[in-house]
């Protein structure tokens, strides 16, 4: 059984009941509370910062995985650092020395990660591996929640999946695969087959409450489904 990770993203949570949404999907079974930083700028979208993280810390033990749509990413990556992330992701066209970059949230004690928009090729991931810890695809363009997936992200999935572990092969460090954007229960079994091992799911969950407010119902099919595919 293939082992994943699911990240619940909080820009589909009530904001108003934040400390309680994280607790539940933590309860629920979450791996990871993905959050989402964009700048109306990168992104035409504005959410949260820094201050949000270190708010939302002590409410949860799992990891907190940033995805910084932002430019430029630098000055906010201690920030975060700081606000007790664990993991800090970017995009390398909002980054202008991509391997300084990743360096930096490595120096700073969380995992690095990229970050590719639907048409952004993988090439960049090639010449930065040993500095990667995470790989991430975007399944939609950034900016908004409650899109469609994109199909042609599996077979983007599949190229990175050959990547990655033509880099473990050789006895390199690990690198999860992760996706974002339009996740659903009638998918995640066809995105894990392509190669995903770490899902962010946003409306998925948030927009599918159990009646005591708890997500444990579409965790568990969530994880059902995509171990089933």
């Amino acid at each position: 059984m293939t082992s994943i990770r699911l990240a619940p993203s909080i820009l589909s949570a009530d904001f108003a009941r934040l400390g309680d949404e994280v607790r539940a999907i933590e309860a629920a079974g979450a791996d990871l509370v993905h959050f989402d930083v964009m700048d109306n700028h990168y992104v035409p979208n504005l959410t949260i910062g820094p201050l949000v993280c270190e708010a939302i810390r002590p409410h949860v033990k799992i990891g907190i995985d940033v995805h910084l749509m932002v430019e430029p990413v630098d000055a906010l990556i201690p920030l975060f650092a700081k606000a007790g992330a664990n993991i800090i992701t970017f995009h390398p066209e909002a980054s202008r020395h991509v391997d300084r970059t990743l360096q930096l949230i490595r120096d700073h004690g969380c995992k690095a990660g990229l970050v590719f928009n639907p048409a952004t090729p993988l090439e960049w991931m090639d010449h930065v591996m040993d500095r990667l810890d995470v790989v991430l695809l975007m399944s939609v363009n950034p900016g908004f929640g409650g899109q469609k997936f994109i199909p042609s992200t599996l077979a983007k999935l599949v190229d990175a999946r050959r990547r990655i572990d033509t880099h473990t092969a050789q006895g390199r460090q690990p690198i999860w695969l992760e996706v974002d954007g339009g996740v659903k229960l009638d998918n995640i079994a066809e995105i894990v087959r392509a190669g995903a091992d770490t899902l962010v799911a946003g409306s998925a969950v948030f927009g599918a409450p159990d009646n005591d407010g708890g997500y444990h119902t579409v965790m568990k099919q969530l994880r059902k489904n995509a171990h089933n595919g």
